[in-house]
């Protein structure tokens, strides 16, 4: 154990530990800041969020082209084969 030491107080080696005190950190508590100001936001509750409107685009655009293959197989399946 002695042998390998040094290669536990290297900056190699701590980048690989996985020991929670090691990577703990010790931060400010943001939590009610952050609660203020998404509560006080103007805008819809579904566009306070960060990234808000790139999950709603992204649901829209998967949304839309999933009816429209839905209303395009029902559509098929009504009109039959055309020979």
């Amino acid at each position: 154990m002695l042998l390998l030491s040094p290669l536990y107080n290297s900056a190699f080696a701590r980048l690989f530990m996985t020991n929670a005190a090691a990577n703990a950190r010790i931060e400010p508590n943001r939590i009610l800041e952050k609660q203020r100001a998404i509560q006080n936001d103007p805008r819809k509750i579904m566009y306070r969020l960060p990234r808000s409107g790139l999950y709603l685009g992204t649901f829209g655009a998967l949304f839309v082209a999933s009816s429209l293959g839905t209303v395009f197989g029902v559509y098929s399946l009504i009109r039959g084969k055309s020979d």
